[in-house]
C-alpha cells in the first residue's frame, strides 16, 4: 500500500481529480458523430486500456522491493468480492450520467448530483460511524444551494425518468466512497476502476452499435478515457484514504463548478451570472469546511487543554 497522504495534500489531490473530471463537457462539444452511448462506450474502453497500463506499471515498480511477479490480473483476483462490488459502482457512475443526459436536461442532472455529499455523509455515519460537524452539514447545504443557483433557470419537471437514472450516480458514488474507506486498510481497490470500465463497455456496446465515431472522435474519447476517467479515478482512491466520506463527495462537486468554465474557455459557451455566483458559493462552502475541519497542530491542541 502507498504511504498515506496528509489531509491537506489529499484534499488538493482530489480537487485536481475534480478538475480532470470537469473537462468532459468541453471536449464532447467537439465530437463529430459519436452519440451519448457511443461516447460512454469508447470513454470506458480507453479507460480500461489506461488502467491496464497503470496497474502494469505499478506492479513492475513494486517488484524490486517485494520480489512479487504479480500483474494486473493478480491484483484483480486479490480484491475478491469487494473489488467486484466497487467495480459495479464505478460502472454505474460511468454509465448512468450519460444515459441520464439523454432522458432529461443537464440542469436536472446536475441538480440531482448535488445530493452526493448528503448521501455520503449519511451512509458514512451509518456504516463507518463518522461524525459530521454542524459546520460540515452547513457546507453540504450551502454547496447544494450553490449548484441549484447555478442551474435553476434550466430546472424543470420534465424528464422524471432521467432524474431517477441520474439519482443512481450519487447513490453509487456514496456507496463506493464508503466501501473504499471501510476496506482501504485490507484491500487494494484501485483495480476496481478497471472492472468498472469493462462493465460499462459491456452495458453500453449494444446501445452504441453500430459504432460511428470518426478518427477525430476517437482521439478525443481516448483523451477523455485516460485523463478524464482513468488517471483521476486512480488518484481519487489514494486521496480517499485520508479524507472522510462526506469530504470526498463535497470536494468532488468542484467538477460541476469547473465544467462551465472549461465550456466558456474552450467552446465559446456563455457563462451566465448565476453560474458564476453559484460556483463561488460552492467554492466558499468547500473552503469554509476545509478551514473548519483541518487537523490542529499538537501545540494548538495542547494550548486548548486547561492546566
Amino acid at each position: 500500500m502507498p504511504r498515506e497522504l496528509s489531509h491537506r495534500n489529499a484534499a488538493l489531490l482530489l480537487a485536481f481529480c475534480a478538475l480532470c473530471w470537469s473537462i468532459a463537457g468541453v471536449f464532447t462539444r467537439h465530437l463529430e458523430r459519436a452519440d451519448s452511448f457511443e461516447v460512454t462506450y469508447w470513454r470506458s474502453f480507453f479507460c480500461a486500456i489506461a488502467m491496464l497500463a497503470i496497474l502494469g506499471w505499478r506492479s513492475r515498480r513494486a517488484r524490486p522491493t517485494s520480489g512479487a511477479s504479480a500483474g494486473p490480473l493478480a491484483a484483480i483476483v486479490a480484491m475478491g468480492w469487494p473489488g467486484l462490488f466497487s467495480g459495479l459502482m464505478w460502472s454505474i457512475m460511468f454509465t448512468c450520467f450519460m444515459v441520464a443526459l439523454t432522458r432529461t436536461s443537464v440542469a436536472n442532472t446536475l441538480l440531482v448530483l448535488s445530493v452526493s455529499p448528503l448521501f455520503a455523509a449519511l451512509l458514512g455515519r451509518a456504516v463507518l460511524g463518522t461524525r459530521v460537524s454542524p459546520m460540515t452539514w452547513g457546507a453540504i447545504a450551502l454547496a447544494g444551494f450553490g449548484i441549484w443557483w447555478m442551474v435553476r433557470d434550466g430546472v424543470s419537471a420534465d424528464g422524471a425518468t432521467g432524474m431517477l437514472i441520474a439519482l443512481a450516480v450519487p447513490i453509487a458514488s456514496a456507496i463506493n466512497i464508503v466501501t473504499l474507506k471501510k476496506l482501504q486498510a485490507a484491500v487494494d481497490l484501485a483495480p476496481a476502476v478497471l472492472i468498472g470500465a469493462l462493465l460499462s463497455c459491456l452495458f453500453t456496446l449494444p446501445l452504441a452499435w453500430p459504432l460511428q465515431a470518426t478518427g477525430g472522435d476517437l482521439a478525443i474519447l481516448a483523451l477523455l478515457g485516460v485523463f478524464q476517467l482513468a488517471v483521476p479515478c486512480f488518484l481519487m482512491i489514494r486521496a480517499t484514504r485520508s479524507l472522510a466520506s462526506h469530504e470526498v463527495a463535497l470536494i468532488a462537486l468542484l467538477e460541476v463548478v469547473f465544467g462551465p468554465v472549461w465550456a466558456w474557455l474552450g467552446a465559446g459557451e456563455a457563462m451566465p451570472a448565476a453560474t458564476m455566483q453559484g460556483g463561488l458559493v460552492v467554492i466558499a462552502a468547500l473552503v469554509g469546511n476545509a478551514l473548519a475541519s483541518r487537523p490542529q497542530s499538537p501545540a494548538a491542541a495542547a494550548a486548548r487543554i486547561p492546566a
